[in-house]
């Protein structure tokens, strides 16, 4: 019963709200280049994937963040729903990296620009390095916030190492680092499975780590910090 309510009732209402507010957004992006009203666009579609797939979000550490700072998010990687599930609670209005080649794509590339999303060429090495720089000079010149995950793709069970460019970004930028834990989604939607469960996930957000002073020298042992606090956080 669970996996046809998932097939016959889930997956196409996430489809078509996607279609629809897909639409929305770029349509919403073409008069707000601040991504803005995009990104709440964001959020109703987030919220609306939630919804029909009957799972409720319950986050917790909101009120550790100040609605007017600008912070880099970095959050554990599990599952497709991770995304949706960040994007309904978390209060700040906040961007992605994304990378360079998607926006050559007609249409996709035009709303990840408009939107106000960031870049990242992972060609080499160098043009990564590059790519953070300019993204941690836009957080600091444009006040937003971002999401990464540093894990560096989706984790069939536990934690991966960490790699270092949230910490990167965030020294770069002169902002704080937060973890968040998302606990559950795992369960609701593994990897390489389209059987959505419903059920109830927490995002669990940490205290911010201040960053400024530090060095980036310094980012790997802050990428050491931001592992072991999401681990607690997710334990």
């Amino acid at each position: 019963m669970s996996f046809l309510r998932s097939l016959l009732v889930s997956t196409p209402l996430i489809v078509l709200s996607t279609v629809v507010l897909g639409i929305v957004s770029m349509s919403t992006a073409l008069f707000d280049r601040s991504g803005n009203a995009a990104h709440r666009v964001a959020r109703v579609w987030a919220r609306a994937l939630l919804a029909v797939s009957f799972i409720r979000v319950c986050c917790t550490g909101t009120e550790k963040l100040d609605p007017t700072g600008s912070y880099v998010f970095v959050a554990n990687h599990a599952s497709y729903m991770d995304i949706p599930a960040v994007m309904a609670v978390l209060p700040q209005q906040f961007r992605f990296f994304a990378k360079k080649g998607l926006y050559r794509i007609p249409f996709l590339g035009w709303h990840l620009r408009w939107a106000g999303h960031l870049p990242v060429d992972r060609s080499n090495a160098r043009n990564s390095l590059k790519s953070m720089s300019a993204g941690a000079q836009a957080i600091h010149d444009r006040g937003i916030s971002v999401l990464l995950f540093p894990e560096g793709g989706r984790s069939p069970e536990g934690l991966r190492e960490f790699r270092e460019g949230a910490a990167y970004i965030a020294i770069k930028a002169g902002v704080p680092v937060v973890p968040v834990g998302i606990v559950g989604m795992r369960e609701l939607l593994p990897m390489d499975s389209i059987h959505i469960r419903s059920g109830k996930v927490q995002v669990r957000i940490g205290a911010p780590i201040p960053t400024q002073g530090l060095k980036a020298a310094g980012r790997s042992e802050l990428t050491e910090r931001l592992y072991e606090e999401i681990r607690a956080l997710v334990g």
